[in-house]
């Protein structure tokens, strides 16, 4: 597919029971109106989640754009997607910071799980979505998922909740309200509407009450306020944001490889949603598209950037919308670039309370643990057979306790490599073991017949669609999405 898009109708809305197709677009101001609402609809996850990892969110947003526009060009413009900073990678991140890592030992310990999924996405070109499923069948996928997301309550916990009990309770609740109470596309941006709201809330707090007294991020309890405006105020209005040369350690990659597992069927369930939305087989993509999150991953963490995935955020924008053009897609791309090189807004993001964001990872996190019952709920998974209930919860136990395993004295597992790990090779060890009619009994398992053409999310995994994604609360299944585009 070219650039060369054709004209939809006379460039206007589509009628309802019609839609714009991804090599059709609308007259150029309204393709620009909607590229804008992409923007905002992948704009809460993208930055907080880098904030999160120790990263830089002016870049994450920038190099989000670049990421798209290279996902773009490798599916020929066949998969209508933005790519926004991974969830899944969190706690693989949070770890490595804990064992000392700093952000160079980060964005390397990315670059190589992205070459990871590359290399799962040219096996599943050539082989087939198949192969991926016997190795990752929804069982595994599902358990992985939901480690992922449960390893990070004491995160909440520990780190962000403590700093503003109140008004992270005041973000959560609001959160919550909001991704009901509201409709449509103001639902599906529930988070970031959470996160102005905790702005806006804290910095009322510091002119009303004055300053607080409390733990900041890094443990130590001092008297201050909760913005402070000082940074945003010496930022320069247009500049490059910091790179960061990546370093590479086999260890803290270890840390980050599940998350792979993750952003495999996050982007299969990505491709199954818009497939099922355009009314086009896009299996044939399928390797491709998650050849092409790989890529950018790679490319995005070679500067110091976050990791990437699909955006389910922006799956509801085109089911709300019934736009599917990639053509709009440029355009968010090209908006979050510029947004990426004002140090500015750059250094207005980073400023974001404490307590703000222990009222959104509170959520999020619980989100992306769910998402694990979400695929075990949708493929059937039986776990009256022991094949499934004895490896999966010794693997989530692991996870969630941080549990470590001293391999060396200077090599360890633990927490979510080691989770994943006891997962993954303890389930087939498991059915290798099984007498027949227990391995039988997983034939029975798999999507529901009303639900056989889509694939849930696991991200922040659709979560990643991420899917429904972490950071989509109120988001609806692929198969909803489509029924009311």
């Amino acid at each position: 597919m070219a650039f060369g898009w054709k004209l939809y109708g006379d460039g206007k809305t589509p009628p309802l029971g019609e839609a714009v197709a991804p090599d059709e677009r609308l007259s150029w101001p309204r393709t620009v109106g909607i590229g804008a609402q992409h923007v905002v609809a992948m704009f809460g996850a993208t930055f907080v989640f880098p904030i999160i990892m120790g990263l830089d969110p002016n870049l994450a947003i920038m190099m989000s754009g670049i990421a798209t526009i290279i996902f773009l060009l490798i599916v020929k413009n066949q998969v209508p997607s933005y790519l926004g900073t991974s969830a899944a990678f969190v706690g693989g991140v949070l770890a490595i910071r804990a064992n000392e890592g700093d952000s160079s030992d980060v964005v390397g310990a990315i670059l190589v799980a992205g070459v990871v999924l590359a290399l799962i996405g040219l096996l599943i070109h050539f082989a087939g979505v198949g192969a991926v499923n016997k190795l990752l069948p929804p069982a595994v996928t599902g358990a992985v998922v939901m480690l992922i997301g449960f390893n990070l309550a004491p995160v909440v916990a520990s780190i962000y909740w403590p700093q503003d009990q109140w008004v992270a309770l005041a973000v959560m609740t609001f959160v919550i309200v909001a991704s009901l109470a509201l409709r449509g596309f103001l639902a599906r941006i529930a988070i970031l509407l959470g996160l102005i709201f905790g702005y806006l809330l804290s910095a009322l707090l510091d002119v009303t009450a004055g300053p607080i007294t409390g733990p900041d991020g890094t443990g130590a309890v001092s008297t201050h306020e909760r913005i402070n405006f000082d940074a945003v105020g010496a930022a320069d209005w247009f500049g490059l944001p910091d790179f960061i040369a990546p370093s590479f350690s086999f260890k803290f990659s270890l840390l980050v490889l599940p998350a792979v597992i993750a952003l495999v069927a996050e982007n299969v369930g990505h491709v199954k949603a818009v497939a099922e939305m355009t009314k086009r087989d896009l299996d044939p993509v399928m390797g491709r598209a998650i050849f092409a999150d790989g890529v950018a991953t790679v490319v995005a963490s070679s500067v110091g950037g976050s990791p990437t995935t699909t955006y389910a955020e922006n799956i509801g924008v085109m089911a709300a919308t019934r736009v599917y053009s990639t053509a709009a897609y440029y355009v968010a791309a090209l908006v979050a670039i510029l947004l990426g090189l004002c140090p500015k807004f750059g250094a207005l993001i980073s400023i974001v309370p404490g307590g703000v964001l222990g009222g959104i990872t509170v959520v999020l996190y619980g989100m992306i643990g769910l998402l694990g019952a979400k695929i075990w709920k949708e493929n059937r998974v039986d776990f009256g057979n022991p094949i499934n209930l004895v490896p999966l919860a010794a693997g989530i136990i692991i996870a969630i306790g941080n549990v470590n395993l001293q391999i060396t004295d200077s090599f360890s597992l633990s927490g979510i490599a080691l989770g994943s790990i006891v997962a993954v090779v303890g389930w087939h060890l498991a059915r290798a073991l099984a007498p027949a009619d227990l391995k039988a009994a997983l034939l029975r398992e798999g999507p529901h017949p009303a639900a056989a053409s889509t694939l849930s999310h696991a991200a922040d995994p659709s979560s990643v669609d991420q899917v429904d994604r972490p950071g989509v609360p109120g988001a609806r299944t692929p198969g909803e999405r489509a029924r009311n585009s």
